[in-house]
């Protein structure tokens, strides 16, 4: 299980460096026409729109591992009722 999540972790650096490099693209002026601007933006929104998948995916995974039930953390301690 723990080689998925790494799996999963090189991926989304590998997007994040890919979105750093087309935003430079973008802001740096070497674009030089409107069809290639739009390529890129595209392209960014599509690996944007990967890693929030990513991310939602994650996130039901978490839930799913939640059995529902609550683990005192201050066992030791009294309660104060």
């Amino acid at each position: 299980m723990e080689n998925e999540f790494i799996v999963i972790q090189k991926l989304q650096r590998a997007i994040r460096q890919r979105l750093t490099a087309l935003s430079l693209n973008v802001t740096s002026g070497s674009v030089d026409n409107f069809d290639k601007y739009k390529y890129i933006t595209g392209q960014i929104a599509a690996f944007e729109a990967v890693l929030q998948e990513i991310s939602n995916l994650l996130k039901l995974k978490e839930q799913e591992n939640d059995d529902g039930k609550v683990v005192r953390i201050d066992k030791d301690r009294p309660t104060t009722n």
